[in-house]
């Protein structure tokens, strides 16, 4: 395995400062995104979500949330 290599599983403080947003907040997305994989018929892990689908559903596909130009 590559050592820069990240985990395919993100927990809540990844969310969190990948989003910039508060623990509850970040919880709540989690479960929103787990909830759509377990429709789709992938299994979860609850407090986790896949990295992938996370920054497909944040329109960062290529894995670096974008920043917008103010």
């Amino acid at each position: 395995m590559e050592q820069n290599a990240q985990p395919v599983i993100m927990g809540v403080e990844e969310v969190m400062r990948a989003l910039s947003i508060s623990r509850p907040y970040a919880y709540r997305i989690i479960r929103m995104l787990n909830s759509e994989m377990e429709q789709k018929g992938y299994t979860t892990i609850k407090g986790k979500v896949s990295r992938k689908y996370f920054y497909e559903r944040f329109h960062c596909a290529d894995g670096a949330p974008r920043q917008e130009a103010l």
